[in-house]
């Protein structure tokens, strides 16, 4: 029996970061990273040819309110909370 597609807008990807600021690609891949590091299916938008073009990270919308707390609390840790991070990362492996 074929599988009947799923119509509920739980899956639909959402604009979790939008920015065209000139750094705005490095960010959004940053983003991506901490998202896919804690479990959140995510995409990056955007193309490096027309810069001036907005770059976006997308998760699904059921995800949308954890990947605000983790990106808030990402953002909140700043640069030595990245590097704390990845040291205990190391640590792990």
């Amino acid at each position: 029996m074929p599988q009947q597609p799923d119509d509920s807008h739980e899956m639909d990807m959402v604009v979790l970061f939008s920015s065209s600021n000139h750094d705005a690609e490095m960010e959004a891949m940053q983003i991506h990273g901490v998202m896919e590091a804690n479990g959140i299916s995510a995409m990056v938008v955007g193309t490096s040819t027309l810069p001036v073009l907005e770059f976006e990270v997308q998760v699904p919308r059921e995800n949308l309110e954890e990947a605000q707390r983790i990106l808030a609390e990402a953002q909140a840790a700043g640069p030595a909370g990245a590097a704390e991070a990845e040291a205990a990362g190391e640590e792990g492996a």
